[in-house]
């Protein structure tokens, strides 16, 4: 006899196997987390520009109301200290995206020593800032003694005095060494998710260098450029350090960015 077949069967949806869990009760404990980090130093940040502090007398304490605002606003060096911090944002973006892009191009070759030269490119992104002004300070850009005056001398040249000179560029290049790391970090990174297959297919149709740069490269890179942008715009607009080892706000207020400026307030 021949046994009968039923028909083909119906294939079974995943949500009649199992309810699906909601992801919001998974979620809510880092997303509690995240807004703790963000949202409490910001209540204390604002609570505190409304409190009385000197430095000098730390007795002298008390609600200030919006004194504290009105003496920032009022000083006459605001909009100069606001001129310079955006100037030296703009700057080390800057640098940092072409060297960063330039880097993450140059290490997506193999080449001998490629590793060493990695790890020599992102190694300043671990230096604590105090210490990479310090070193430049001391060793590369000291008029008498730094590398650079001995390199000047060498040729015959006049050594440069960076922090009297040029003050803004010095401090300029001082954070650029410290952020292209990161830059080139993320862009090489990026580089490693390239769809070799279509820069294979665009080298057979002719493409040439600047070509797949402009059309495949740089394209696949403008999001990582972005989140280069964002995280490093965070930093950037509070820089100290850097300018209180090196120039203290100088000469005159050279280098007296916002963040210094406000600092000088206290």
């Amino acid at each position: 006899m021949l046994q009968q077949t039923s028909g083909p069967k119906k294939p079974v949806s995943p949500s009649s196997r199992s309810r699906a869990v909601p992801t919001g009760p998974l979620l809510a404990p880092s997303v509690i987390v995240l807004l703790g980090w963000m949202i409490i130093p910001l209540s204390l940040t604002l609570w505190f520009s409304f409190q009385y502090y000197n430095l000098l007398d730390p007795f002298t304490t008390g609600f200030a109301g919006t004194s504290n605002y009105s003496y920032l606003l009022s000083d006459s060096g605001l909009w100069l200290s606001i001129m310079k911090t955006l100037t030296l944002l703009a700057a080390v973006l800057g640098l940092s995206i072409i060297f960063g892009v330039a880097f993450a191009l140059i290490f997506d070759v193999a080449f001998y020593g490629r590793g060493l030269a990695r790890l020599l490119v992102i190694a300043p992104f671990f230096v604590m800032p105090t210490v990479s002004a310090l070193i430049w300070k001391n060793l590369l850009m000291h008029p008498v003694n730094g590398l650079f005056a001995f390199l000047a001398k060498s040729i015959g040249l006049a050594p440069v005095d960076w922090f009297s000179a040029i003050p803004l560029t010095s401090i300029i290049i001082i954070v650029a060494w410290q952020w292209i790391p990161f830059a080139t970090l993320i862009l090489m990174t990026a580089m490693q998710s390239l769809d070799r297959e279509q820069m294979e297919a665009a080298r057979l149709d002719g493409a040439k260098g600047p070509a797949m740069f402009f059309f495949i490269i740089l394209p696949h890179l403008l999001r990582p450029i972005s989140i280069v942008i964002m995280i490093e715009t965070i930093f950037l607009l509070s820089i100290f350090a850097e300018i209180q080892v090196t120039t203290s706000g100088g000469p005159g207020s050279a280098t007296t960015t916002l963040t210094y400026s406000v600092s000088r307030c206290a």
